[in-house]
């Protein structure tokens, strides 16, 4: 096995092409860490640490912007703003017909447009949530209150950080290897992580042994088995029928369609991850311009929030949900089977059109359930854990650690895909 990951390695390194694309993915990612380490004007520090230890919502947010928000940076929206957009793009899909089909219809000009507008939605929702933002980290004496030029200029700042790295993300899907939105979340969950461990070291005592160990054997646990599920599928059986070519007649092959257990990914975790933090972020924009039921709403909403066995229950329905949601979305039985009966293939007992897409989309739906139940139960296990032991820190652990192990994953297939392509 080891020979055979150097021999891969050999050859990754050995393509010019496959090179570049490493070198080019190292680089963007080298850049963005050099932007999330530029902080905005006029931030104090130690309002800024202390703001951080007591509110846990903030700190969930700073997985989606790659710990710039820990920082204040120029970045520090992330790649929050573009990941809402996407949602509300793959919303309208279901929801306006002329979206669905701009998507599915007019293939790679369809997937162009789909990709502006969601460009183009990200721009407001970037704006609105650097003025709440800013608003509420003034109000909080983190930052210095600003004039209004000042304010002006520091939104048009963030705001263009944010779609700086829209923008750095797709050209590392481009000309890289890999999802370029998902890599600099794993960049920033990576970078953070030397700082998580050293402040468990030093702030842990010995009653908290136990809990970090379960948590390490847990965490292990979680990487093997997201690990073998990942790669887990169900193999529909396909035949192509016999064909008359002149006096020749050509025997049918046979092949199989594979059905992903984890057809999703790890796009549900992000966009459940994004809807329950929407609220919070909404209550905090509003607080900040003094709305009067905003404070209270807010307070109802990080106890919410803060409590392990609701949070994990209402993260675990969305992320089934959404498992649901982005497969069907993905996966459409119907072009599927119109596909197979347009190249002649068919399912071995299966009439082909209409059969054929009830068969394959009850087998979709059989095996979406329990790869949705174990992607919710993984997510949510370090809320188990928190409830039980008491222990705080280690809900984003699990929450980063799950997303890291899926964007790994998934990086990794893509370089060993290339790596075969040029092996044949």
């Amino acid at each position: 096995m080891l020979n055979s990951f150097l021999h891969k390695l050999k050859l990754a390194f050995g393509d010019s092409e496959i090179r570049f694309r490493i070198f080019f993915l190292v680089g963007a990612l080298a850049l963005f860490r050099f932007l999330a380490s530029i902080p905005i004007p006029d931030v104090d520090k130690t309002a800024l640490a202390s703001f951080f230890a007591s509110n846990q919502f903030f700190g969930l947010l700073n997985i989606f912007s790659g710990g710039g928000l820990g920082q204040l940076s120029i970045v520090m929206l992330g790649v929050g703003p573009y990941i809402t957009a996407s949602i509300i793009m793959q919303l309208g899909t279901i929801i306006f017909p002329k979206v669905k089909e701009a998507y599915f219809e007019e293939g790679e000009a369809g997937r162009a447009k789909f990709i502006e507008w969601s460009r183009l939605i990200t721009i407001p929702i970037a704006i609105l949530q650097a003025v709440s933002f800013l608003a509420l980290l003034q109000n909080q004496g983190v930052i210095a209150h600003l004039g209004s030029v000042a304010l002006i200029a520091n939104i048009a700042l963030v705001t263009a950080g944010s779609l700086l790295l829209m923008w750095l993300g797709e050209l590392v899907t481009e000309f890289g290897i890999g999802n370029g939105v998902s890599l600099i979340i794993l960049a920033g969950i990576l970078a953070r992580l030397p700082a998580s461990i050293s402040h468990v070291i030093f702030a842990s005592t010995a009653a908290d042994i136990p809990s970090y160990l379960g948590f390490f054997v847990l965490a292990l646990l979680m990487i093997y088995a997201v690990v073998i599920i990942s790669d887990a599928e169900r193999s529909i059986p396909i035949a192509y029928a016999r064909a008359v070519r002149g006096a020749a007649l050509s025997q049918g092959a046979a092949t199989y369609l594979p059905i992903r257990l984890l057809q999703a990914g790890v796009i549900p975790i992000i966009f459940a991850l994004s809807l329950l933090l929407l609220p919070q972020m909404a209550l905090s924009m509003l607080g900040a311009f003094h709305v009067s039921f905003a404070a209270g709403a807010s307070l109802w909403y990080t106890a919410f929030l803060s409590d392990p066995w609701k949070y994990g229950a209402a993260y675990f329905v969305f992320v089934v949900l959404f498992t649901y949601f982005y497969t069907a979305v993905t996966f459409e039985p119907h072009r599927v089977a119109e596909n197979l009966q347009k190249t002649g293939a068919f399912v071995p007992g299966v009439r082909p059109g209409r059969e054929t897409e009830e068969y394959i989309a009850k087998v979709v739906n059989r095996i979406t359930l329990p790869g949705a139940v174990f992607l919710g139960l993984i997510a949510i296990a370090p809320s188990i854990i928190q409830g039980l032991t008491g222990v705080t820190t280690l809900v984003l652990g699990g929450t980063a650690l799950l997303i890291a192990v899926q964007v790994t994953l998934d990086l990794a297939r893509k370089v060993d895909a290339q790596v075969s392509l040029r092996e044949y």
